[in-house]
């Protein structure tokens, strides 16, 4: 068997130093090595031999095996390599590159990294949290009634077992003071569900940028400073911006943010750009009560909550008069941001 298997090796290795192409090699290392191969069948003979000769032909035999394996695998390279130079050779180097298409990120990404790195600028930090909620984080921490219109099916996505997809982000201060204790500085972008019918100012679901801020003696003045310079950053220092006194269960007082919106060729007109205002007792209240502590005591601590949507600021600072041009991912909409 000894003398066998050496000559199958040598006339392996002849065949395959002349073979030409992968193909015959596939084949070659079938014939040799497959399972009803030269090789493999010899193999089956093992079991033939007495006790003395199986130590010499299982080493001839594993030598065997190895060395054509060795010898196709240097071939398959040898020949891969001779095929890249051919086609190497027919490459034209002075020949002008293809040019890459422009690339760039789409607007609400870039709404949220100008708003982001202003917020961290001013010591806000990053917060996060899940999209399917309770009831309890959503509404009941937030001081919104049973009967408020929100909490309807109409209005919410409910899932079987009461839970919901959170209607906005405010979900994450909640969970952040339950699990932190004061002072609180976080801003929490994420996705926001409503039922809402798609059309040209309402999506189903929305991008939201929320922030909260909870210390001793957080005042007023510190919420209209927080949001002039953040909407300064992201529409310029010469932008005009009012508060308007408005209505949100979670804060008192509460405003709604205008910015002057002076577009060219057109009458200048004020848009609603945020809601905000002084974090309500009840909601510090009611995350006590979670907590089993009073390190939220509205006698100790003070706070104020913001909420902007990005799809709104980007339709504000480019003009986009449909919002479901962010979300159809058309090349033709999206290349003139890049």
């Amino acid at each position: 068997m000894v003398e066998e298997l050496e000559n199958i090796l040598k006339d392996a290795t002849l065949v395959i130093s002349n073979a030409r192409t992968i193909d015959e090699l596939d084949k070659l290392r079938l014939t040799y090595l497959g399972k009803k191969g030269i090789v493999t069948t010899i193999a089956a003979k093992m079991k033939d031999l007495g006790k003395e000769e199986k130590p010499t032909a299982g080493k001839a035999l594993n030598k065997a095996r190895t060395a054509i394996n060795d010898a196709l695998e240097v071939k398959v390279l040898n020949i891969q390599e001779e095929e890249d130079k051919k086609v190497g050779g027919n490459i034209d180097v002075t020949l002008p590159g293809t040019p890459l298409p422009r690339v760039g990120r789409h607007p609400i990404s870039q709404m949220l990294s100008e708003a982001v790195n202003a917020l961290r600028r001013m010591g806000f930090s990053l917060a996060s949290g899940p999209e399917i909620e309770t009831e309890w984080h959503c509404f009941d921490a937030l001081n919104t009634p049973a009967d408020h219109p929100a909490r309807n099916e109409s209005d919410t996505f409910y899932f079987a077992d009461g839970r919901l997809l959170r209607t906005h982000t405010s979900t994450v201060q909640i969970r952040t003071m339950q699990n932190n204790e004061p002072p609180v500085r976080i801003i929490s972008p994420g996705a926001a569900y409503r039922r809402d019918e798609i059309d040209a100012t309402h999506l189903s679901q929305f991008n939201q940028l929320e922030g909260l801020y909870v210390d001793k003696n957080v005042s007023l003045a510190d919420l209209k400073g927080t949001l002039e310079y953040l909407l300064h950053s992201i529409f310029g220092k010469k932008t005009q911006i009012r508060f308007r006194p408005h209505f949100f269960p979670f804060t008192e007082p509460s405003f709604e943010i205008d910015i002057l919106l002076q577009a060219q060729g057109k009458q200048p007109k004020w848009i609603e750009v945020a809601g905000c205002g002084m974090v309500d007792p009840n909601v510090f209240i009611e995350v006590n009560k979670s907590r089993n502590d009073n390190n939220y005591s509205p006698d100790q601590v003070s706070g104020f909550a913001f909420g902007l949507g990005l799809e709104r600021l980007a339709m504000i600072r480019w003009e986009i008069s449909d919002i479901r041009l962010l979300i159809e991912n058309d090349t033709r909409f999206l290349h003139q941001f890049a």
